[in-house]
């Protein structure tokens, strides 16, 4: 279990056992719990005759298991039933509590055993066929392939048969598929094919209502010089011509007048739907615009996210003079402030291919604020992922990099890809602040 999690546990059980929680026994039986019969049958070589509970598992399994079987909604309104008293909704908190309350038999853990054999059942009957440790592992096996994880995890881990190498096995197989490093970058490859995609029908739309403005401005013009030629020579006529007596009899009855405003109100509706139209295709042109600066950073970031996996920006090992090294960043330190914590692993293989030592702060969503100047200090240059970080984090590091002229890049996502882009930036002397 995670250092978060056994924190978490020892709060929860002392909170229970001293400030007088309705079970003040709670933390004595947690601590003195005995195991359960199904699980004394499985030490003493037999088959357990029940499948195990969610507070049977070994303590590893309980993260993954939440993790997976319970989605946001769940745990939300699981802790309005139990009464969660944490800071709020996020996500992570919400995890915590919700493992941590797992790990031993009480109301709570009851109620999740509940909800996820309701929510799992055809899963549970599915795998409750498998009378063999073997066939829990092919049936697992054979769940992963298809990619239905959730059911397949909590089936295969509860039940009566699997020893402790198949949870094991699942628990492996699991933990490997949350580390699918080509999925990000697979998922800004598709991002710029559609990108590009909707921009090529868009540029269609847009020249084909062009070209249809033009010829109906064409045509209204015309319309507009043959009424004019119209009128001059019904004036020259008018005397002559008993015909066009008649017409300005029509004249002075005001029907030709009727007419004619009818006309004009046709024309003043269509000069209208003129009017639409071009601020139909100026909003179409302001976003042809946005799509073109988006599929830009997108090849941007794909392309610098390509250049260190394939090693054009990778500093060789140092020979003693880093000054020699060519990359601006190889030998130096650099902070990141934000971003997504599981990620990590992969900040840092992208910034030791450039001979980078990353250091990080996670922008005050669980690190102390107080923290951040001696990192602010101790680092080269900074690179902030906007959308993972705290306002008083990200004005602190604003201020600090403008005042000590210190590189730093802002991003907009927090991705993989984006954090390859932001250390291409700051190899090629590219920053937003950069103590201006």
């Amino acid at each position: 279990m995670c250092e978060h999690h056994a924190l978490k546990r020892s709060a929860i059980l002392i909170r229970n056992g001293l400030e007088g929680s309705p079970d003040p026994g709670a933390a004595t039986r947690a601590t003195h719990a005995q195991p359960s019969p199904a699980l004394l049958l499985q030490r003493d070589g037999r088959t357990p005759t029940r499948r195990r509970r969610l507070w049977e598992l070994e303590e590893k399994y309980h993260c993954p298991v939440v993790g997976t079987c319970f989605d946001l909604d769940d745990l939300k309104k699981l802790t309005r039933k139990t009464g969660y008293a944490g800071r709020g909704f996020e996500p992570y908190d919400l995890h915590l509590e919700a493992v941590s309350m797992s790990l031993d038999r009480n109301s709570t853990s009851e109620l999740m055993q509940k909800q996820l054999e309701r929510k799992y059942a055809i899963h549970v009957r599915r795998f409750d066929q498998a009378k063999a440790d073997a066939d829990v592992l092919t049936l697992w096996k054979q769940h992963l392939e298809r990619g239905e994880v959730a059911g397949a995890v909590w089936a295969a881990l509860t039940h009566r048969v699997a020893s402790k190498a198949t949870r094991h096995a699942v628990y492996a197989d699991l933990h490997m598929l949350s580390h699918q490093v080509g999925a990000g970058q697979a998922a800004d490859l598709r991002r710029v094919e559609w990108l590009e995609h909707e921009l090529a029908e868009t540029k269609e739309q847009a020249a084909r209502e062009a070209a249809r403005h033009a010829r109906e401005r064409v045509e209204a013009n015309e319309r507009i010089r043959d009424l004019g030629r119209a009128a001059a020579a019904t004036a020259l006529r008018t005397d002559a011509d008993s015909a066009l007596r008649t017409r300005l009899a029509e004249l002075e009855s005001g029907v030709a007048m009727v007419n004619m405003g009818r006309r004009l109100l046709a024309l003043a509706d269509e000069a209208a739907r003129l009017r639409d139209s071009a601020s139909r295709a100026a909003t179409l042109e302001a976003e042809n615009t946005r799509l073109l600066r988006e599929r830009d950073e997108a090849r941007a970031e794909r392309d610098a996210l390509e250049r260190l996996w394939l090693g054009e920006m990778a500093a060789p090992a140092c020979a003693g003079d880093c000054h020699a090294c060519p990359s601006r960043l190889a030998g130096r330190c650099v902070l990141c402030v934000g971003g997504r914590t599981p990620l990590l692993p992969q900040y840092r293989q992208l910034a030791e291919r450039l001979g980078v030592r990353l250091i990080h702060h996670d922008g005050g969503r669980e690190e102390a604020l107080s923290r951040l100047p001696d990192l602010l200090s101790a680092s080269d240059a900074v690179i902030c992922p906007t959308d993972r970080v705290g306002h008083l984090a990200y004005y602190q590091l604003k201020k600090h990099c403008k005042q000590a002229g210190k590189p730093c890049v802002l991003l907009n996502r927090s991705g993989v890809a984006s954090f390859a882009a932001a250390l291409a930036r700051l190899a090629d002397g590219q920053a937003q602040i950069a103590g201006d």
